[in-house]
């Protein structure tokens, strides 16, 4: 008499379930990442109460030793307006200042007033207290 379970044990496992954790986390960390590239150039950046994450489609840096950069391209302050004149080419783009604190306001005028005549949005980066 030959006695048989009818219930078989499978040894296998599924990889579905740990696929679909692994693909949650992705999309988690991938949501909750901040949006702001770093800038091509060290600047120290003044404090403000409120910040808002832009995303960022061409970036103006401006240093204490005035080195001038667009998009991590360093240029001379001439050329800036046609830099951005050709990144901002037939359409209203998004420019964000990143401008050192030491850095006299004439430029950040300068500089926002050549974005702005180019019809683009201005930004001015900053760090949160």
């Amino acid at each position: 008499m030959a006695l048989q379970s009818k219930n078989k044990v499978d040894s296998s496992f599924s990889m579905s379930s740990m696929t679909d954790i692994i693909f949650l986390l992705l999309i988690f960390f991938m949501l909750t990442s901040s949006f702001i590239t770093p800038s091509g150039l060290p600047v120290n950046l003044p404090s403000s109460e409120t910040t808002d994450i832009v995303m960022q489609e061409v970036t103006v840096t401006v240093t204490k030793d005035l080195r001038f950069s667009v998009n991590d391209r360093v240029v001379s302050r001439e050329q800036i307006k046609g830099e951005l004149a050709a990144l901002l080419e037939g359409k209203k783009g998004q420019v964000v200042l990143h401008i050192d604190k030491e850095v006299p306001v004439e430029y950040l005028v300068e500089i926002g007033g050549i974005a702005a005549g180019l019809e683009a949005n201005v930004s001015i980066a900053t760090k949160p207290y």
